[in-house]
């Protein structure tokens, strides 16, 4: 049997990764795929970079939780296509998530406006949740 858990508990595990993470995190949008892991050593070049608002996720509700705020950068670091985003602590230093970015539609962990990036140019996520599964 599969485990299952009360929307309370997947709520609350939901809730916690952004107790974890912190506040003020920073995301960093790379080229290529993902690294095999957050704890695999960065790949791709950094093609923008923010800090997200310090309420950064929305309370967990009914097993998900959604981004909160806006998430941009108002003037990209490197001309390239987006293929993963990485989101670190507030000092940049450990990465705690890691998955793929796609356009809208596109099937990735995070969409964005526009995945082909220049540099000086802005770009905003526009849809990131996290689901908590057995339900």
């Amino acid at each position: 049997m599969t485990l299952q858990y009360s929307t309370e508990v997947r709520n609350a595990k939901l809730d916690v990764v952004e107790t974890t993470i912190g506040t003020g995190p920073i995301l960093r949008m790379r080229t290529g795929a993902p690294p095999a892991t957050c704890a695999t050593a960065d790949s791709g070049t950094i093609l923008a970079e923010c800090v997200l608002p310090s309420d950064w996720m929305l309370a967990a509700s009914a097993g998900s939780k959604a981004k909160n705020g806006t998430w941009e950068d108002l003037s990209a670091n490197a001309t390239g296509t987006a293929g993963h985003f990485r989101i670190y602590d507030s000092a940049g230093a450990t990465c705690h998530m890691q998955g793929t970015v796609t356009l809208n539609g596109g099937g990735g962990d995070m969409t964005v406006d526009n995945t082909s990036f220049a540099t000086g140019q802005s770009f905003t996520v526009t849809t990131f949740s996290l689901t908590a599964g057995n339900a």
